[in-house]
């Protein structure tokens, strides 16, 4: 068996650290090897138990957790735009995101194949980390605290997410609420500019945001997608910074 670490991955302890201090329970150290392990890394090293059964169950916890959360925060909200802002959360993007802000990446197991091509970074293996280890502490902990540290986590994690998400409007995205203000501030057609560099396999995309001819924002990422929504976030936020709230 090859070993677990490598230069580029941090031990597992350090993010058990971090957990212990967001939950105040301890996390059981075998499940939090197996939420950061990849199944990649799995096939090559003898099938070692990976963490696609912990996603599963920390999807429905992240799930309950958050809905909950929306139901009693917004009680004049219907069924519909609870969801609207429960997909705005739960999802891919937000997700991984959340990761990037603990540094979770640094600390997944990858095969060779999904390391040379930049998965400590992919939105979708970050995103499924993220929830195998709300799994790992939902089960470290006997019930029912095991869903209290669990909470703890993820409003730790989302609750900034939650509380913007409830700002941005009827599209519940960026590129949606950036048309709407500058539809209200009447400043003109929104346009984008994108570019990209690197190969097919690792590429990064760069994208500026034009609001009546004017550059108001830019953004990054691996997708265009990506890039266009965080140029989005940053007009939005400069448009509306002196807006009352």
């Amino acid at each position: 068996m090859s070993d677990r670490t490598s230069p580029e991955q941090r031990p597992a302890e350090e993010l058990s650290r971090y957990l212990v201090e967001v939950t105040g329970e301890p996390v059981d150290e075998p499940l939090l090897t197996r939420a950061l392990t990849h199944r990649s890394y799995s096939y090559e090293n003898g099938g070692l138990p990976h963490n696609e059964r912990l996603e599963f169950l920390g999807d429905s916890v992240l799930g309950l957790v958050v809905t909950d959360h929306l139901h009693g925060a917004h009680p004049d909200l219907s069924e519909g735009e609870l969801a609207k802002l429960r997909a705005a959360v739960v999802n891919m993007r937000a997700l991984a995101d959340v990761g990037r802000t603990i540094g979770l990446g640094d600390f997944v197991m990858l095969g060779k194949g999904e390391e040379s091509t930049g998965g400590r970074d992919k939105d979708s293996i970050l995103a499924d980390t993220v929830e195998a280890v709300i799994g790992a502490v939902y089960l470290s902990t006997a019930k029912p605290g095991g869903l209290d540290a669990a909470s703890r986590l993820v409003h730790s994690l989302l609750d900034p997410l939650m509380k913007l998400s409830a700002t941005l409007g009827a599209g519940l995205d960026w590129k949606t609420s950036l048309q709407e203000v500058a539809a209200s501030q009447d400043l003109g057609a929104v346009q984008y500019r994108t570019s990209d560099e690197g190969p097919d396999h690792d590429k990064t995309f760069t994208a500026e945001v034009l609001v009546g001819e004017q550059v108001r924002g830019r953004g990054a990422g691996r997708t265009k997608k990506v890039a266009e929504q965080k140029a989005a976030a940053d007009a939005y936020a400069a448009l509306t910074a002196d807006q009352p709230a």
